[in-house]
């Protein structure tokens, strides 16, 4: 019974230590403006979550409540365990944090930046030299450690300012915006940076560009007005239309105006040659109607199947329907 009994432990703090990042309820009001209500989440280990939603979403301000930055008006945080409310500094040794617009000393060499990082972040001195090191290799900065900051260009810049967020090898990596300003060679750069760090690091990546997300992250979650509107793993986000979406191949298709006039249908678009994409109305499900009528109709119907959607698809359909709302 004995060791049955610490078996049991020894699963429950392994599914512990697999939850990183917990969150419930967050919410922040400035004065009479609510920024962000009831916003939930958690972050697995090796997980990367990309935080999506258009400019004054509430992205920002979740990133300054989850590291500790900004206190929230509600909710509660826990890191690796710790609660960040009762035990800060404990829990935001967990945590490296590469804000919107990166700390960066301009008049310091990355090496000695980074240095100064991993001594701010409390990393032991005889480990010191090897996880400066480390971080410099693991964001490709080696050839530029005896350089000033202030002498480098934008995306190397962003390298260093992850490279100061792992210094000190957290569990969680809070990017916010890592990929503002850069240019496509530097996005991808630091896209496969991204994608590396998550090997050994739960990443959480804040951006409102669609494309980074779905080559990035593992998980979505939408944010619109301070609010989650969609959370799901990337496959899910594909299938979120199941049910309301649908391919329809037709080897005499008529006008799209035709489609759309079939009862159930709210929008038919083309999606290649004689193929519509064909979304239905709310509570509504056209799929034998437009079976008979492409029957009646000799459209020669050889497709009807659910049609996935794109990161695009889903965001574009949640934001335009709350600001309808």
């Amino acid at each position: 019974m004995r060791a049955a009994r610490g078996t049991l432990a020894t699963i429950m703090t392994a599914q512990a230590v697999e939850i990183t990042v917990s969150a419930q309820g967050l919410s922040r009001r400035f004065g009479v403006h609510t920024a962000v209500s009831g916003v939930s989440l958690e972050l697995k280990r090796g997980e990367i979550l990309g935080f999506l939603g258009p400019n004054g979403a509430g992205k920002t301000t979740i990133m300054q409540m989850l590291t500790g930055n900004l206190a929230p008006s509600s909710g509660a945080i826990s890191v690796c365990g710790i609660d960040l409310f009762e035990r800060p500094t404990a829990a935001k040794s967990h945590i490296g944090y590469l804000p919107e617009h990166p700390p960066l000393y301009r008049e310091l060499t990355v090496g000695e930046y980074i240095d100064l990082a991993a001594r701010l972040h409390r990393v032991a001195k005889p480990a010191r030299a090897a996880a400066v090191n480390d971080a410099l290799t693991r964001c490709g900065l080696g050839n530029v450690a005896q350089k000033l900051i202030g002498a480098l260009s934008k995306g190397y810049q962003q390298r260093v300012g992850i490279a100061q967020a792992i210094v000190h090898q957290p569990d969680v990596v809070i990017l916010d915006e890592p990929t503002v300003g850069l240019d496509p060679n530097q996005i991808r750069e630091i896209r496969n940076l991204i994608r590396a760090i998550g090997v050994s690091h739960s990443v959480i990546l804040s951006t409102h560009i669609l494309p980074e997300v779905e080559s990035v992250c593992d998980r979505v979650q939408i944010l619109h007005h301070g609010a989650t509107v969609f959370s799901d793993t990337i496959a899910g986000l594909k299938q979120f239309h199941g049910g309301r979406m649908v391919l329809l191949g037709l080897r005499r298709p008529p006008a799209a105006s035709e489609i759309t006039a079939v009862h159930g249908v709210a929008c038919a678009e083309p999606a290649g040659d004689n193929l519509f994409r064909v979304s239905f109305a709310d509570n509504a499900d056209p799929t034998a109607e437009l079976v008979r009528r492409a029957v009646e109709g000799s459209w020669g119907l050889y497709q009807l199947a659910p049609a996935q959607s794109s990161l695009e698809d889903v965001f574009v359909h949640l934001t335009q329907k709350e600001e309808q709302s």
